[in-house]
């Protein structure tokens, strides 16, 4: 229980971040009140949104890959559920014929600290503005 509150607690952090930073097209988290079914979600989830998001990066598919470098905290690996925060981009575990996004990233939020994790999505976002 307290796993999946604090990985909630944390992929609505990253959400929200990502949300308004220049270098992120679009997030998909039921948490946002951008997010398409997000009233269904309320009503249905609560105890929380969930630990896993996804987004779309600016710059493609080099960009995503890129990020997934520069990622110091995160882990670059699949998998749910855990403590440790994880991403991946998507597309190179299910394949190009699957028509996910290029750019697409998912997230599986873990336990730690919500300000260590946006830093480091922030500084690998940042790095690709430079």
């Amino acid at each position: 229980f307290l796993r999946v509150r604090a990985a909630s607690a944390n992929a609505l952090a990253l959400a929200r971040f990502l949300e308004c930073h220049p270098s992120v097209e679009t997030v998909q988290y039921p948490g946002l009140p951008s997010h398409p079914q997000h009233a269904i979600a309320a009503r249905q989830m609560q105890g929380g949104f969930g630990g896993m998001l996804s987004f779309q990066v600016k710059g493609g598919r080099q960009a995503a890959l890129d990020i997934c470098r520069r990622v110091q905290v995160f882990k670059v690996a699949t998998s749910i559920g855990g403590t440790v925060s994880l991403i991946e981009h998507r597309v190179s575990i299910e394949g190009l014929e699957t028509g996910l996004p290029e750019n697409l990233l998912r997230v599986s939020a873990g336990i730690e600290e919500a300000g260590d994790l946006t830093g480091d999505l922030e500084q690998a976002l940042r790095q690709g503005q430079d």
